[in-house]
């Protein structure tokens, strides 16, 4: 019987600071299936980066196997300078590097779904969202959470977006845990 023990990495290696001196964030668009083994060579070689992670159940005939996939999957954030840049890309599992204009705007996506994350928030996967309201979650185990509302006056769920992506994940809210943020 074969058993095969699930690959685990770390989310988060480094700090989600903004960039500094020749140190840039990146988004990395890996070839198939290779977030994790990009993320452990970083690790290796102490690239900051950065790969958000949701659990995720299989169920093979009698048995449940739980396991973590990339939530954004192809996808891994890197910070790193030039040098570090050409030592992830030889590795064989970048498939193309995404330049980030707005630094601060990703760092800021990034460390809300890490906040999340660290609350033990359930995403789920959902729509970029277009047009919504800022909103902050003000009660709750997730209070503190930034995100988006589609509609103030129904509110179902916060969003939480990946801009550079047009990505996003959701968390489940009512009315009376958020506050609009104008």
């Amino acid at each position: 019987m074969a058993t095969n023990k699930p690959v685990e990495i770390d989310e988060l290696f480094g700090n989600l600071d903004p960039s500094e001196g020749d140190l840039k964030w990146f988004v990395v668009h890996t070839k198939p299936r290779c977030e994790k083994k990009l993320a452990g060579y970083s690790k290796q070689y102490e690239i900051n980066y950065y790969l958000p992670l949701i659990e995720s159940v299989r169920v093979y005939k009698n048995r449940k196997v739980k396991f973590t996939k990339p939530m954004f999957a192809g996808y891994v954030f890197v910070k790193c300078n030039p040098e570090e840049r050409r030592q992830l890309t030889i590795t064989g599992f970048v498939a193309y590097w995404l330049p980030v204009l707005n630094q601060n705007e990703l760092v800021g996506d990034l460390k809300q779904i890490h906040s999340g994350r660290e609350l033990g928030v359930e995403f789920v996967h959902t729509e970029f969202l277009e047009k919504g309201t800022k909103a902050e979650i003000i009660k709750g185990p997730f209070a503190g959470l930034i995100g988006y509302v589609e509609n103030q006056n129904d509110v179902k769920e916060v969003i939480l977006q990946v801009t550079l992506l047009r990505q996003a994940v959701s968390v489940s809210a009512s009315a009376d845990q958020i506050k609009v943020i104008r």
